[in-house]
């Protein structure tokens, strides 16, 4: 499994993975609309912005998708997603190892941050498996409903 740049084939395929508006407020939060369009997503996700990344299986085919970014000197995970059909695998694993790596080189950190919803169970049990842990965020924030973990990586530090 490697990253790759998303290409307009694939985020259409991503398009097709959210069936409503609320399994895209889950992974996006409020700020994109069902139904999708193509240059809708790609404007709302900040493609030319924000690193994007597709986790892609040896034959190419997308498994996941993934930004990041810096936020309070964290590189921060965004919209994570994993095919529908693939979750349960391991395969959102794969996803963070890499954009947590590639992350933290290009903003030069050593800790990764995210946010999740209080309703979105799997996704708490997966980032915790993987090491999140909660913490307050010292901010005030938009949703009431949002909570943000973060993991550190002290052997970096030394």
């Amino acid at each position: 499994m490697h990253l790759s740049s998303a290409t307009d084939e694939q985020l259409i395929e991503l398009m097709s993975w959210f069936s409503s508006q609320d399994e895209l407020d889950i992974w996006s939060g409020p700020s994109i609309n069902f139904p999708l369009s193509l240059d809708t997503l790609k404007s709302e996700l900040k493609l030319m912005s924000l690193p994007s990344y597709c986790l892609l299986s040896e034959q190419a085919e997308l498994l996941a998708f993934g930004q990041y970014y810096l936020r309070l000197g964290r590189c921060h995970l965004a919209r994570l997603v994993v095919k529908p059909k693939l979750r349960g695998q391991g395969i959102a694993g794969h996803l963070m190892t890499q954009l947590m790596s590639k992350g933290m080189a290009d903003l030069q950190t050593h800790a990764c941050s995210l946010f999740v919803l209080e309703q979105n169970h799997s996704a708490i049990k997966s980032y915790q498996n993987f090491g999140f842990s909660f913490e307050s965020y010292p901010e005030q924030l938009s949703l009431n409903n949002i909570l943000y973990m973060i993991k550190e990586f002290p052997q970096y530090n030394q």
